[in-house]
């Protein structure tokens, strides 16, 4: 089965491919040098005439040659699959950033970017291979045959073209029953993923019981479509094994029958066999290799679905150049979610290099909106978000990262090393610049507690340390980066007010030259502002100089 978008990702390993198949084409043609060989050492053998000496050399030879091309084939198809797997994923998850939030499913789609990748390796690297392998040698040995025999050389090309042609039959039907078996693996695959993130949270509620029961009951359904896939396959490989085997039967006997008739010599009949299971000996491997290669085949809606997702953002900025002073300017900004009526409307707003800003309002008023646009997690539907007077769309990935940085309510903490999560934005950072940011966000002590201070490697999510101390250290990571924007988004909210005066007191301190949005609910985190802006349903409502007062704060809260 040849799929078109399965052939167009083939294309970047188009070369190895053809490789790969020539490799298969020159082996079978050492097959074919076998028997016919064999063939002369037979003749000479029942004859009694000749020199068995060189075609026992010959056999030899083949024998050997052949060896060693088998013996190369199986790395170079190794190579081949790990580039491939490689590339792939790799081209899904460049993909995949660019996806909003709310259309990605991780246990979908690790299922696809994990078992279905692999599952092409094998696709790529035997069935395709193999396949062109099939086009080309079994026409050579028929002709081979035909001028030996024509009766089993007709013979030899009837059951060929059925065992190639007949479970073709079959292909369509059991790539509509893969796919649902695949659908339903990746639905399961997503039901586990949640339910293992949301342990504390099912316990809480005594789900887990439930939950639990439900789950099985999708792995037992998954069971039975599995059983059910198998069992029309291996119809498939039951027509297929039955036209080969009764192929090689009825060669036999027009191989006979051309003896007996006089039609051709007992010698040649002999080679007439041998080469009848060099024909044949492809169109058994192709049907092996679609059997290894077919769980790649049925995760192709999946890929099809990664691969063609709409991006909240599209990356095609040429500006290089990271904004070296930190100018904000959001011009009559709108932005709505999908489907709903939130976000901002018309929001315009000026930052000076340098300055701190708090922007407050009650939840849903746009706050968490402007945080997304100036990361440009999002784009505006109308109006320019712009740093240094240059628009964010117009910046190259990196450069934007180098100029803008954000911090989230609740910050993501991989499970790597404390020191590798802190130099996520600045890979280059000592140990001792990590130690002063770790200081600022007055959570040095905290790491140097734990059993290999800061080479210790987190659980997912840093899920050994409280709320509290993921903001910290998100913090810190954030003061490593070298942005001149500093966009700080409820990070204070799992802190004690007085951690959250002595981080921000800190904060206030490093970033002196940097321009900085907090946005909060609490006073505590907007002491050091230069000027305040509140925000109720997208728009720009009120502002004034220095902290919000605490009436303003207090409006925000309450609503």
């Amino acid at each position: 089965m040849v799929h078109r978008r399965l052939l167009q990702l083939a294309g970047a390993v188009s070369g190895a491919i053809l490789a790969l198949a020539g490799l298969g084409v020159v082996l079978s043609v050492l097959h074919i040098a076998f028997a016919l060989a064999a063939g002369s050492v037979v003749t000479a053998v029942v004859h009694g005439d000749g020199d068995l000496v060189p075609g026992l050399a010959a056999l030899t030879g083949i024998a050997l040659l052949r060896g060693v091309l088998i013996g190369a084939r199986e790395p170079t198809a190794t190579r081949v699959g790990a580039e491939v797997r490689i590339r792939l994923r790799r081209r899904l998850l460049l993909q995949l950033a660019t996806v909003p939030v709310a259309e990605r499913d991780s246990g979908r789609t690790a299922a696809t970017v994990l078992d279905g990748v692999d599952g092409l390796d094998a696709y790529y690297t035997r069935y395709l291979p193999q396949l062109i392998v099939v086009l080309v040698v079994p026409a050579v040995v028929v002709a081979l045959v035909w001028t030996r025999s024509a009766g089993a050389g007709a013979v030899l090309a009837v059951a060929t073209a059925v065992a190639v042609l007949a479970p073709r039959v079959w292909d369509a039907r059991l790539l509509r029953t893969g796919r649902r078996r695949w659908d339903r693996f990746t639905r399961l695959s997503s039901d586990y993923v949640e339910a293992l993130q949301q342990i504390p949270l099912l316990r809480s509620f005594g789900a887990t019981d439930r939950i639990a029961a439900r789950i099985a009951a999708d792995a037992d359904g998954l069971r039975v479509s599995t059983m059910a896939q198998l069992r029309l396959s291996l119809v498939e490989t039951l027509v297929s094994g039955v036209a080969l085997h009764l192929g090689t039967v009825l060669v036999v006997f027009a191989a006979v029958a051309a003896v007996v008739s006089g039609g051709a010599g007992a010698t040649a009949a002999m080679t007439v066999l041998l080469l009848a299971r060099e024909c044949f000996r492809p169109v058994q491997d192709l049907g092996t290799t679609w059997h290894a290669g077919y769980l790649g085949l049925t995760a192709v809606d999946g890929l099809e679905r990664l691969l063609s997702g709409r991006p909240a953002v599209i990356e095609n900025g040429a500006h290089a150049a990271p904004a070296p002073t930190g100018s904000v300017m959001v011009d009559d900004v709108t932005y709505r979610y999908p489907g709903t009526t939130t976000g901002v409307r018309g929001l315009s707003l000026r930052v000076a290099p340098g300055e701190t800003v708090a922007v407050v309002g009650p939840s849903g008023s746009g706050k968490s909106t402007l945080a997304r646009l100036l990361e440009r997690d999002i784009d505006p539907d109308a109006g320019q978000v712009r740093v240094d007077g240059v628009d964010l769309r117009a910046y190259t990935r990196g450069a934007r990262s180098r100029s803008v940085v954000v911090v989230p309510q609740d910050p993501v903490l991989f499970a790597w090393s404390v020191r590798d999560n802190l130099r996520l934005y600045r890979p280059a950072a000592t140990d001792a610049e990590i130690e002063h940011a770790c200081g600022l966000a007055d959570v040095h002590d905290v790491v140097a507690a734990l059993p290999d201070g800061y080479g210790t490697v987190l659980a997912e999510n840093g899920e050994q340390l409280s709320g509290g101390q993921r903001q910290r250290l998100a913090i810190a990571r954030a003061l490593l980066s070298p942005a001149p924007v500093l966009v700080l988004d409820e990070v204070t909210s799992a802190l004690d007010p007085d951690t959250e005066k002595r981080v921000m007191d800190a904060v206030a301190r490093d970033s002196s030259a940097r321009t900085v949005l907090v946005i909060a609910h609490r006073a505590g985190a907007c002491l050091h502002a230069d000027r305040w802006i509140a925000l109720r349903d997208g728009r720009l409502t009120a502002s004034g100089d220095g902290p919000p007062p605490a009436r303003v704060l207090m409006a925000g809260s309450a609503s």
